[in-house]
Order: structure tokens, then C-alpha cells, then sequence
């Protein structure tokens, strides 16, 4: 079984047809929605629990703890599948890749699917253009640091087992950073995954809950927690 927790905080305008995108496409994967609602001030919650009552599959919970990391925690705690993905609302993600995440970790048994937008066949299309700055030149430090290729951390949208995501808790990151804190984790500690290519689209309604302002001193502190994981990790070794 796979879940799939879409965290949400005002985004009425994407819950219904979050619902159908689900609907329409995965149609031979055995799954449940897990929408984690992170203090919504408008009708989003509401929204979620009319889906929940529309469809067994669903289910609306609200977040114990404000901010991104609570609602992950959560989400990981409440989730009944073997497989757990993580999808943002707005439909950016492609559902195409989500099918092949899916596959990828079910019948080749890796403990997760890393997947990257900045591979030669991703597509991405209106990533804003200063936020793709800023992400490259991070993703590259990274990557220098941790001493691997893979060039996509922070991005939300992967997919794990369940197991592996209990085994790396208690993850500490309280908002964005916390998409940061798993995947170094997960390459830590030597889970095996694979890289596959992903697409990825900029939201068409909406505002983005992502500000680069806020978030710079946080991904730093998460960066040198996990490095100090690695090193610790290593000298036990």
C-alpha cells in the first residue's frame, strides 16, 4: 500500500481537484491520501473533511504542531502504507512519476527513490528564477559537502518505506528543511536508493508557502545537524 501525505495550508482552490488528480490517475496502486492540514485560516479543512467522507481513502487530520515538520511527523506516524511519498497540493509534481516511484521501490526493493528535476531528462517549467538560483547553488554546496552526486535534496517529492522513515526518526526540521534533513538520512546511513529523473510545474493559483528569507538560517542548521550525524556515524564505524 501506498500513502501519500499532501500537507496543506490554504489551499482551497487545489483540494477538489487534488482529489480528481489522484482519482484519474492511479488507478491500479492500492493507496490512501493523508492530508495533513497545517492550520489553514480559510475553508481547506472543511474541503478535506467533505473528500474524507466522499472517499474511505482520504483521510483530514489536523497538525499537532504548526509548520511543515510537524505535519511530516505526523503524517508519518498516521500513515498504513508500506510506501510513503510526500506531495505538495499545487499539483506540481507529476503523478506520471509518482506512478514510477511507485514501481521503482516496489518491485526492486530499494529503500527509496530519490528523484531530481535537474537531471538531462527532467522538464521543469516557471520555476521562478531567483529561487532557481538559490536552489542550484545550495543542492551543488550540498553535494560537495555529503561528497555525492545526487543534486536535488531539498526537493519534497520522493518516495521511502515506511520502515526506513521510522528507523531515521525523530527528524528535528520544523519546516521546509525538513525535505533537506530526510534524504541526507537517507545517504548517511547507507539505506539504498536510486535517482531517477522527475518533472515538476510552477503552481498556477495560489501563494507559494516557501520564503527564501525565512528559511535561509534554518536549511543551514539543518545541513550542519546532518553532517554532524555523518561524522558521528562514521567515527563509530
Amino acid at each position: 500500500m501506498l500513502t501519500i501525505i499532501v500537507p496543506v495550508r490554504n489551499e482551497s482552490d487545489y483540494i477538489i481537484s487534488l482529489y480528481d488528480y489522484f482519482l484519474n490517475n492511479l488507478k491500479n496502486i492500492n493507496y490512501e491520501v493523508l492530508i495533513i492540514n497545517d492550520f489553514s485560516n480559510d475553508n481547506t479543512f472543511e474541503q478535506c473533511l467533505m473528500l474524507e467522507k466522499k472517499d474511505n481513502r482520504i483521510k483530514a487530520l489536523n497538525n499537532k504542531k504548526k509548520g511543515l515538520g510537524g505535519a511530516i511527523n505526523l503524517g508519518i506516524r498516521k500513515a498504513s502504507g508500506n510506501f510513503l511519498t510526500i506531495m505538495m497540493a499545487d499539483q506540481s509534481d507529476d503523478i506520471n512519476d509518482l506512478i514510477k516511484y511507485y514501481e521503482n521501490i516496489n518491485e526492486k526493493n530499494y529503500d527509496a527513490i530519490l528523484g531530481s528535476r535537474f537531471l538531462k531528462e527532467s522538464k521543469v517549467v516557471n520555476y521562478p528564477f531567483q529561487k532557481l538560483i538559490l536552489n542550484r547553488i545550495f543542492n551543488f554546496f550540498v553535494s560537495i559537502i555529503f561528497w555525492n552526486k545526487y543534486n536535488d535534496y531539498t526537493n519534497a517529492f520522493k518516495i521511502y518505506k515506511k520502515e526506513v522513515l521510522i528507523e531515521i526518526m525523530p527528524l528535528i526540521s520544523e519546516s521546509f528543511n525538513i525535505f533537506l534533513e530526510i534524504p541526507l538520512k537517507i545517504i548517511s546511513r547507507n539505506y539504498s536508493y536510486k535517482v531517477i529523473p522527475i518533472n515538476w510545474t510552477g503552481r498556477e493559483k495560489g501563494v507559494s508557502k516557501f520564503k527564501i528569507k525565512e528559511l535561509g538560517s534554518k536549511y543551514l542548521f539543518t545541513l550542519i545537524y546532518c553532517f554532524i550525524e555523518k561524522y558521528l556515524l562514521n567515527i563509530k564505524k
